[in-house]
């Protein structure tokens, strides 16, 4: 698979292109751990939302990849309040959509809880997709293996962990 390795002037120039495309106002901004909380970030300063909330999902490791697509069931590690969602327009924000099941999960969560969820994503992956609908707003369709500035497994070979002050 191609990979490509994003600096954070790449990540500002999809942010370029996916900031005009959201329909606002919200009422409330869903970043699902870890891959959005960067883009959520970015998103809820430019839009000056205040409203911030996370989702934790987990699905289950198997050794079967079918598997893991078709046949698991998530857990929710951490999740708003039913109360914090209902009846507010809630902007949902993942880094990348591939198979889309965490964030459609977390869409349906939303949607039980009465909000009105709309999601956006910086990369969204439609071969890989498990939905016949995509994200409501994304800033580049690829088909590549994406790594952005802000993972850790990046170029860490060679890296010394810092030592702390004072010895």
């Amino acid at each position: 698979m191609r990979r490509e390795i994003l600096s954070w002037g790449d990540v500002e120039a999809l942010m370029d292109h996916l900031l005009p495309q959201l329909r606002g106002p919200f009422d409330a901004l869903l970043m699902i751990t870890r891959g959005g909380i960067v883009p959520g970030g970015m998103i809820a300063e430019a839009l000056d939302i205040k409203y911030i909330l996370t989702a934790a999902v987990r699905f289950p490791e198997v050794q079967d990849l079918s598997q893991v697509k078709l046949f698991t069931w998530p857990t929710f590690l951490q999740f708003p309040e039913d109360e914090l969602l209902r009846g507010r327009r809630v902007l949902i924000v993942d880094d990348v959509w591939a198979s889309g099941r965490t964030i459609n999960t977390v869409r349906s969560r939303v949607e039980a809880a009465g909000g009105y969820p709309e999601t956006a994503v910086l990369h969204y992956k439609p071969r890989e997709s498990l939905f016949r609908h995509g994200p409501t707003y994304y800033a580049a369709v690829t088909d590549a293996y994406i790594i952005y500035p802000w993972e850790l497994r990046r170029g860490t070979e060679g890296i010394r962990p810092i030592e702390p002050l004072g010895g």
